[in-house]
């Protein structure tokens, strides 16, 4: 009787451990999957967002202006 009551509890014991361990697994697996759909999104919006375009005018030259102000000088680039 003493052998049957270990046999059944050490096969309890091992279904409580795979039944964690399959826990565990799926739980990281789901994490995961989660933070890669969410990576993935983050950078597919970022490609999606336009360039800023920067106009210029005579061909590329541009005066620079200074002038004071009387709070200090100002130069426009």
């Amino acid at each position: 009787m003493q052998n049957i009551r270990s046999i059944f509890l050490m096969l309890a014991g091992a279904t409580v451990f795979v039944a964690m361990l399959l826990l565990t697994f799926s739980v990281t697996l789901a994490v995961g999957g989660i933070l890669t759909v969410i990576m993935v999104g983050r950078a597919l919006s970022m490609k999606m967002k336009p360039a800023p375009v920067r106009a210029k005018t005579n061909n590329g030259q541009r005066e620079m202006r200074v002038w004071n102000d009387g709070r200090g000088t100002i130069i426009d680039l």
